[in-house]
């Protein structure tokens, strides 16, 4: 998913609704006819347009919260992973200091007999 999806559809509403005025504008100053007739087709097209952009806007917002639910989605599989990491941490920790201490024991209980050796 790229990360420019916004300002592309942001590019597209825009040059959309503009590209729809001039041309409601244009049809309006050179089509012939009376004054109530020119107003009516200006409510029609203006109706149409809004609807347009209604139906555009509802997809905009399904689609960004399409993507914040994707975001969300993401970030807990990224948080239960980095507690995952983090207990496989503190369980090696764990176990290193448990042979540390465990090393540290044998030596010294080993240390006075070794002595006692010597000295003999």
């Amino acid at each position: 998913m790229s990360n420019n999806n916004g300002g592309e559809f942001g590019a597209f509403f825009s040059g959309f609704l503009m590209g729809g005025l001039v041309g409601a504008a244009a049809a309006l100053l050179l089509a012939p006819q009376s004054g109530e007739e020119t107003r009516e087709q200006i409510r029609e097209q203006s109706a149409e347009l809004r609807r347009q952009a209604e139906g555009t806007l509802t997809e905009a917002r399904a689609k960004a919260e399409a993507v914040a639910a994707d975001i969300r989605r993401r970030a807990e599989e990224t948080q239960r992973r980095s507690q995952r990491v983090l207990k496989e941490a503190q369980e090696q920790i764990d176990k290193a200091v448990k042979e540390t201490k465990r090393a540290a024991e044998e030596a010294a209980e080993e240390t006075p007999a070794a002595e006692g050796a010597e000295a003999a």
